[in-house]
């Protein structure tokens, strides 16, 4: 069966940021001698210039520039980068540009440039508006510029913009979890984020791990949390996304409907669908600053083929992120596999009511969403 081409986004990461957090495991670095700012650009859009082969004639449906901490960097610099990026893909109409930020680098007259400069929606990294628990983090904002900086996303002429709230903090009550969130809730926000701190490898907390909540606590507070989200108004979309009618992350969407994406800057990744090759690629890039901006060097560090075999796990372990219902007819259109291939273990899903099927939808069930990890290792 030939594959069909999904929408295309952009993803743009800039690595630096002010001090790194204990729990990220993201590939961000602490500015210690300055930001070499035009520098990265060059290479950014060098970069993309040596991946516009593989999306000749393809529309950019959205960009998400992450990081790090992307508002370390200038509106001007900002600018510059969207406005190469634009220059060498056509873009939609509606193009959607999301930027993260935290709020301690949130200022009004330059966020107001970054929107000049083409950003439709902020992705405010918040993480939770009390002293202590932002202090546990590794924050360097407190609670008053978190809230400053969600007033002053709400009087820009911005599409949309989210707020990053972490649960299930050091030390964190159940009591304190939902005024956090209740906190978040009363910004109005169109879009928030709500998920739990998990320890990572390779992070300052695992290798000093603090004392989390017990898990009876966390599913009260996951419990408690979604009633207080939905009574607001808060439809939840995906594991750990809300948002207000009309405002989910279409970038995020793209993602998890296991559309495409290009990947540009240190260590971030893409996967490209190549109907003419019957082949679906994905790409990493050098993940270090100084290896990235070596000239000696090319900026792709790995390039492989996603097997056939293993592109029913990658499309559910996308797609079974999301509560919306699954187009049946996406399976084979952006695996290139006949539905046959998985019949077996959609039976099997179907069975412990993981999964409800219809003539033309597969749904995740509560269930399923509960034990999602069993669900997907059926399609192993």
């Amino acid at each position: 069966m030939s594959l069909s081409l999904p929408p295309l986004s952009l993803y743009i990461h800039i690595p630096w940021c002010i001090q790194k957090c204990p729990y990220c495991d993201f590939n961000s670095h602490a500015v210690k001698q300055g930001i070499p700012e035009q520098e990265y650009i060059a290479h950014l859009l060098a970069d993309l210039d040596q991946d516009l082969p593989l999306v000749a004639g393809r529309q950019l449906s959205s960009i998400f520039i992450g990081g790090g901490t992307p508002s370390v960097f200038s509106a001007a610099g900002i600018t510059q980068i969207l406005e190469g990026v634009k220059l060498r893909l056509p873009v939609a109409a509606d193009l959607e540009v999301t930027m993260e930020a935290n709020p301690g680098t949130f200022e009004a007259e330059r966020f107001a440039g970054y929107v000049a400069g083409g950003v439709t929606r902020f992705s405010i990294g918040v993480q939770s508006f009390q002293s202590e628990q932002l202090k546990a983090l590794g924050r360097i904002h407190n609670a008053e510029e978190a809230k400053a900086a969600a007033r002053l996303a709400a009087t820009l002429p911005l599409s949309s913009f989210n707020l990053d709230l972490m649960h299930g903090l050091p030390g964190q009550t159940l009591e304190g979890a939902l005024a956090d969130l209740q906190q978040a809730i009363a910004l109005n926000p169109p879009h928030l984020s709500w998920y739990q701190l998990t320890i990572e490898p390779n992070t300052a907390f695992a290798s000093r791990p603090p004392v989390l909540p017990e898990d009876e606590l966390l599913w009260d507070i996951q419990q408690q949390g979604a009633e207080l989200l939905a009574a607001a108004g808060y439809q939840q979309y995906e594991t750990s996304a809300y948002s207000q009618a009309g405002h989910q992350c279409r970038h995020n969407l793209n993602y998890w409907r296991y559309g495409d994406y290009l990947g540009i800057g240190c260590g971030a990744h893409g996967k490209i669908t190549l109907p003419s090759r019957n082949s679906i690629l994905r790409t990493v890039k050098i993940k270090h600053p100084k290896g990235y901006m070596d000239l000696s060097r090319g900026y792709l560090d790995e390039r492989t083929q996603v097997e056939p075999e293993d592109r029913p796990f990658e499309f559910f372990m996308n797609r079974f992120r999301l509560l919306e219902p699954c187009p049946i007819s996406d399976f084979s259109a952006l695996t290139g596999l006949p539905l046959a291939s998985i019949s077996a273990p959609l039976a099997e899903a179907e069975q412990k009511q993981l999964i409800t099927v219809s003539p033309q939808h597969w749904q995740i069930t509560a269930k399923g969403a509960r034990y999602l990890n069993d669900l997907l290792t059926l399609f192993i």
